[in-house]
């Protein structure tokens, strides 16, 4: 059984950064695409970025695209999120899940989610 459990979030001012990370369990860590979403009260889950199994392409959202930058350790199991330039509209649930097949965009082309982390950006 897979494990992603994401840390790091927390409550920040417009224009601060912060990074995100997503710790996994098993073996096979290497071996998959990795993405990160958001869920913001009352809006529907949407993508943010998403990184190839061996950091060798990534993928971002138009909205967070220069600010939002996504890496991978695929020895700690551990993908990043960095963000930079945070805004009020960043605020959200931050998932990270693991690729499964299909486009990167698409919720449902992950498998394994993790519980969130709350990312708040003050005014």
């Amino acid at each position: 059984q897979v494990q992603l459990v994401e840390s790091g979030g927390g409550l920040v001012q417009a224009g601060d950064s912060l990074t995100l990370s997503c710790a996994a369990s098993g073996r096979t860590f290497s071996s998959y695409a990795m993405g990160w979403f958001r869920q913001a009260p009352g809006k529907e889950c949407e993508f943010v970025a998403a990184i190839g199994w061996r950091g060798g392409f990534t993928y971002y959202a138009d909205s967070v695209k220069g600010r939002f930058a996504i890496s991978r350790d695929n020895a700690k199991n551990t993908v990043f999120l960095t963000m930079n330039s945070l805004k009020p509209e960043d605020t959200a649930v931050y998932y990270c899940a693991r690729g499964s097949s299909g486009s990167y965009y698409y919720a449902a082309s992950y498998d394994y989610w993790g519980q969130g982390t709350q990312v708040t950006v003050s005014s």
